[in-house]
C-alpha cells in the first residue's frame, strides 16, 4: 500500500522559511517523479514543484520560482519542499503526489492528473 506523509507545516509569517517533507513508502520511490501541489481555500488545486525520478531535473510554478526549491532522498524515501520568503498567498494545503517516472517535462510533470498516489496535506497559514 502506497502511502505518502507530509510534514512540516505550521503558522508563519510573512518573509518567513519553512521546510516541508514528504515520507513515501509501499512503492519504488527511486522510481518515481515527484511533486508538491497546494490548495488554497475556495481555490483549485496547483501545481507548486516536481522533481524527476533522478532528481536531476526540478520545475516550478512560477509564483514560487526562485523562492521554493524541490529536492529528494531516494535512499530515504523522502522528498522536501524548502520554501523561502513566504507571503500570504502561499497559504494553503501542501500536497505530496507521486507520478511515473516517465513524468520529464513541464507539461506532464506539473499536471494533477498525472499523479497516482497523493498524501493528505499539510497546511501553512500566514498568520500576518
Amino acid at each position: 500500500q502506497v502511502q505518502l506523509v507530509e510534514s512540516g507545516g505550521r503558522l508563519v509569517q510573512a518573509g518567513d522559511s519553512l521546510r516541508l517533507s514528504c515520507a513515501a513508502s509501499g512503492l519504488t520511490f527511486s522510481s518515481n517523479t515527484m511533486a508538491w501541489f497546494r490548495q488554497a481555500p475556495g481555490k483549485e488545486r496547483d501545481f507548486v514543484a516536481a522533481i524527476i525520478w533522478s532528481g536531476s531535473i526540478t520545475y516550478y510554478a512560477n509564483p514560487v520560482k526562485g523562492r521554493f526549491t524541490i529536492s529528494r532522498d531516494n535512499a530515504k524515501n523522502m522528498v522536501y519542499l524548502q520554501m523561502n520568503v513566504l507571503k500570504p498567498e502561499d497559504t494553503a494545503v501542501y500536497y505530496c503526489a507521486a507520478g511515473s517516472r516517465l513524468l520529464l517535462d513541464l507539461g506532464s510533470s506539473s499536471s494533477g492528473r498525472n499523479y497516482a498516489y497523493w498524501g493528505q496535506g499539510t497546511q501553512v497559514t500566514d498568520s500576518s
